[in-house]
């Protein structure tokens, strides 16, 4: 059993949103079943992809990543400091995603 609050205090320098939206309740977290879910009142939904390699989540997460309403991210174990604990796709809404980010500064050393 994964333990997603660990998971998101984990990813919070990167993440700073998602371990508040998470204790209130705005991220699914559900199996990939191939089908694509409207977020509704989520901050996101997170797809655990069992049995998917870095290379097939990659794919997969490009093939998606093609709409102006969701922006698309992956992790598996091995990605690096802020891995997830088990391989995942990510969906989040394209527009909220940039505001939060802008917020925060994330664009700061593209825009000057």
């Amino acid at each position: 059993m994964t333990d997603w609050s660990k998971y998101f205090e984990h990813i919070k320098p990167v993440c700073p949103w998602s371990g508040a939206a998470w204790k209130k309740g705005e991220i699914k977290v559900k199996d990939w079943d191939g089908a694509v879910e409207e977020l509704e009142n989520n901050q996101a939904i997170i797809y655990i992809c069992q049995g998917y390699n870095r290379r097939r989540l990659k794919k997969l997460c490009k093939k998606l990543d093609t709409s102006i309403k969701y922006e698309w991210l992956w992790s598996e174990p091995t990605n690096g400091d802020y891995a997830s604990p088990v391989p995942i796709l990510i969906q989040q809404d394209r527009r909220k995603l940039f505001d939060l980010r802008f917020d925060t500064g994330f664009y700061n050393d593209i825009i000057g």
